[in-house]
This record gives C-alpha cells, sequence and structure tokens, in this order.
C-alpha cells in the first residue's frame, strides 16, 4: 500500500498558446477553457495513479506481493481556513493479474475509465479536490492496518452508512449487488438531489434473468409510497423484469402492499441491508437512524 502525493492543479498550464498583436506590437497569450483544464488534471492523476500501481507490481517479487492499494492525495491549503489540508482524491486496489491485461502505454487508452475499470473510488470532482475515503488506510501513528483490504474496506471499522458520501454509497451498493450475482452495473442517471441512485443491472439467470432496476435510498426516515410507484416507472421504461428497491431506513405498509401486488419488486429495508453487506461482503456496518420504526430494536441496525 503505498500514499502516492499527486500534483496541484497548477500542473495544467493556463496558457494555450501566443499569438503576435500586429496593431499593438505585442505578444499577448492565449488561456486554456476551464472546462478543458479540469479535464486535463483529472486526466494526468489518473495516469500518475495507473502508473504508480503498475511500477510497485513492477518492483516486488511476484510471490511476495500479488495486489498494490494507491492511494492518491494532494497536497494543499483549505480555503475556508487557509489551514493545510491533504485530501484523496482517488483510491485504487488492483492484482498483478488485472494490470496484465492493462496495456498503460497505448495511445487510446482512457485512465478514467481504466480506474473504473479497477473498481477504484473516484472524486467526482477532482480539480475541485473534493476527497473520497481510501478503500484501506494505514495509520503510521497506530501501525495497524484495518482488517480486510478490499474496495470498501474502509467499512471494516463499522463506519455508519449515514455518513458516507453519494460516491462511496453507490460504490458499496454496486459490490454489494455483484457480489449477491448481477453483473454489467451501469448508472442510470446522475446520483440524485434526495440522495438516491438508479442503476441497471444484469441477472444472468437463464429462467428468471433479465434487466434489473436498482434505487437505493439513503434515508433517515420512512421511504414514501411515491418511491414504491418511481421504481415500477423504471421498470416500465426500460422494459425490465425486475426492480429493487434498497434503502438504509424503512418502507411503510403502502409500499409493502404495492410491492406484493406488482409481484416484480423487491424491498429491502435498513436492517436486511445490514444483513446482506454482513453475508455478501463481509461488512459490519452501522445505521444511525435517529427513530426506529415500530418493531425494530437498536441493536438490528448497530
Amino acid at each position: 500500500m503505498v500514499d502516492a502525493e499527486l500534483p496541484r492543479q497548477e500542473i495544467i498550464p493556463d496558457v494555450v498558446s501566443y499569438r503576435f498583436a500586429s496593431k499593438a506590437k505585442e505578444i499577448r497569450p492565449e488561456t486554456r477553457k476551464i472546462a478543458e483544464t479540469k479535464q486535463l488534471y483529472q486526466d494526468a492523476i489518473a495516469r500518475i495513479t495507473l502508473r504508480c500501481v503498475a511500477e510497485l507490481l513492477y518492483v516486488t517479487p511476484a510471490p511476495m506481493v500479488n495486489s498494490a492499494i494507491v492511494n492518491g492525495f494532494v497536497s494543499t491549503k483549505d480555503k475556508a481556513t487557509g489551514q493545510p489540508t491533504r485530501p484523496c482524491v482517488i483510491s485504487v486496489e488492483a492484482t498483478r493479474e488485472t494490470m496484465d491485461e492493462i496495456v498503460l502505454d497505448e495511445p487510446e487508452l482512457d485512465p478514467l475509465r481504466c480506474l473504473h475499470h479497477l473498481r477504484a473510488i473516484v472524486s467526482p470532482h477532482p480539480f475541485d479536490l473534493e476527497p473520497v475515503k481510501p478503500v484501506a488506510y494505514f495509520d503510521p501513528a497506530k501501525y495497524k492496518l484495518v482488517d480486510e483490504i478490499g474496495a470498501v474496506s474502509g467499512l471494516d471499522s463499522r463506519i455508519d452508512l449515514l455518513t458516507l458520501s453519494p460516491v462511496e454509497f453507490e460504490h458499496l451498493m454496486q459490490r454489494l449487488f455483484e457480489a449477491v450475482g448481477l453483473k454489467s452495473w451501469v448508472r442510470n442517471t446522475q446520483i440524485s438531489r434526495d440522495e438516491g441512485i438508479d442503476a441497471v443491472a444484469i441477472n444472468e439467470d437463464p429462467l428468471v434473468g433479465g434487466e434489473c432496476v436498482i434505487q437505493a435510498k439513503r434515508y433517515k426516515a420512512i421511504v414514501g409510497l411515491e418511491s414504491v410507484h418511481a421504481l415500477a416507472g423504471a421498470m416500465s421504461a426500460k422494459s425490465a423484469t425486475r426492480g429493487i428497491l434498497v434503502t438504509t431506513s424503512w418502507f411503510g405498509k403502502a409500499s409493502r402492499d404495492f410491492a406484493s401486488d406488482h409481484g416484480r419488486i423487491q424491498l429491502i429495508d435498513g436492517r436486511n441491508l445490514k444483513s446482506m453487506l454482513a453475508e455478501h461482503l463481509g461488512l459490519d456496518v452501522l445505521i444511525s437512524l435517529p427513530k426506529l420504526p415500530p418493531g425494530w430494536e437498536r441493536d438490528e441496525v448497530s
């Protein structure tokens, strides 16, 4: 595991070119568009991170090291306080076998797609240094490594699901449903303002398989019937064979009755979500609901 120091945004020059203004008889700079600057910076740190992973595996003996984790940090100053800060913007784990299939020197290789192929956690806004939680973290002050090294191993310390960022929550849901057996996870829309995720996955079962619409709600209170209706509408639009609505909270009787009558909708509440994470990913997580519905016990979500 390596904590890599990634360059700041200043690595991308503001000036694209210079031109001579004949009337003024002076050389004037042509500035780069901000969208291009952000894209170039994202590509640059993605390529640096991929190269770090490749070099780590190249310089270490195969019998001793089979996988590498790189956490990419950027040293900067907090604009709100002026204090030094070091956000993690990329975190990835890869095995030798996986990296052997990647041609890093290929000009057409998209570094960001490559990181997503490796199931890396990447900041949604790396140019703005929006941080993400590393897949695993070594605290030199304690000389203690988290127990499980995996793409969501930061949860081994019983992280509260309600404290995860939208990107981290989606990453966890993707890993969970892939572990259950669904394939080809594709986000259908952007992460919504209500902390929801809308994605489509494939069930390869020859009898009951097909497209499955998955919606996940990181809620603290009851999930309303309108959310179940919305899932049914999404299933109809996609001609999906099944729909799954999973939440950190709970559903009311009307929602459960609608799902039962529909026949192809599965509702997974916070208690079941916690159990599924333990069964399929070996993760013991917390869900700090401020209020429990009738019949629930606190130890079922803590």
